[in-house]
């Protein structure tokens, strides 16, 4: 019955995952949408393999008799998540205490990490506290406008905490990689965490100078970790970086950041703690 309980449970996050990421609506339906997309499964999982650890490998359930192979998996998947989450907690370690070894200078009257490097680059790396990094072929490349309009975008990357809150995300999305919509889920969160990004700036800067900045830095992108670290031009699929152009050439009211929760939508956050229902139903021979 335990290994039923887990089937059941990837079954089910399967399905959930199986459904297309629609890109209707406004920003905050899309993005609270994929989120709850992106980290069901996982809890699902999670919790399921929590229950049958609770019950233990000897009993009964349902007049079924229980065995070791479901609490041996049940195990492994929260061993792979320990195990996941300390090599991402390594990786983001390692980034950060590289970026503590590049120099520091302040550009515009904002400190930043310098990085020896003639690509153009620009992005938040850290966790809670994150450091502007930019390349020396930034330096050199932009004029002090386009700088200034970048620097802005990685200012409200800072301000909503993202390199922070993808971490989570990231592990959400590496923990179950093998179910289907995974990528699209993690893609299309990446890009409307730039369109917030780029609407927060905009209120501060000619979008046109925003866009202008975006074009040029699309075409020396760098491949980097997008655990722990926001990038201005992070890679992406050409469709998203023309979603993002467009957005900043159009007054689109369907960026408008709603802070209001839809409560309907979140409920379901809690069919991932059925599994516990099944405790009771477990007794010991």
């Amino acid at each position: 019955m335990h290994l039923i309980l887990i089937l059941v449970s990837g079954g089910l996050a399967m399905s959930w995952r199986g459904v297309n990421v629609s890109s209707s609506g406004t920003w905050a339906q899309r993005w609270q949408r994929s989120l709850i997309k992106l980290i069901v499964p996982p809890l699902m999982l999670l919790i399921s393999a929590i229950a049958v650890i609770w019950m233990g490998p000897q009993g009964q359930m349902l007049g079924q008799p229980t065995g070791w192979l479901g609490y041996g998996l049940a195990w492994g998947l929260w061993g792979w998540a320990i195990l996941l989450g300390l090599v991402l907690a390594f990786k983001s370690w390692r980034l950060i205490n590289q970026v503590d070894h590049c120099s520091q200078i302040v550009v515009q009257g904002i400190t930043v990490r310098v990085l020896e490097n003639p690509v153009l680059f620009c992005a938040q790396i850290g966790l809670w506290n994150p450091e502007l990094v930019v390349s020396q072929g930034l330096l050199k490349i932009l004029t002090p406008e386009q700088q200034k309009a970048v620097f802005i975008h990685e200012q409200a990357h800072r301000y909503y905490q993202d390199t922070f809150w993808f971490l989570g995300l990231g592990f959400c999305r590496r923990l179950t990689a093998w179910l289907p919509g995974t990528e699209d889920i993690w893609q299309e969160l990446l890009l409307l965490r730039e369109l917030r990004a780029d609407r927060w700036a905009a209120q501060q800067i000619d979008p046109l100078l925003l866009a202008e900045s975006l074009l040029l830095m699309v075409r020396q992108s760098v491949a980097i970790s997008e655990e722990s670290c926001a990038a201005f031009s992070c890679v992406a699929p050409q469709n998203r970086m023309t979603e993002r152009i467009e957005a900043l050439l159009k007054d689109d009211s369907t960026l408008e950041s709603d802070s209001q929760l839809n409560y309907w939508s979140w409920s379901r956050v809690f069919f991932v703690f059925l599994p516990l229902i099944s405790v009771p139903f477990h007794y010991r021979c």
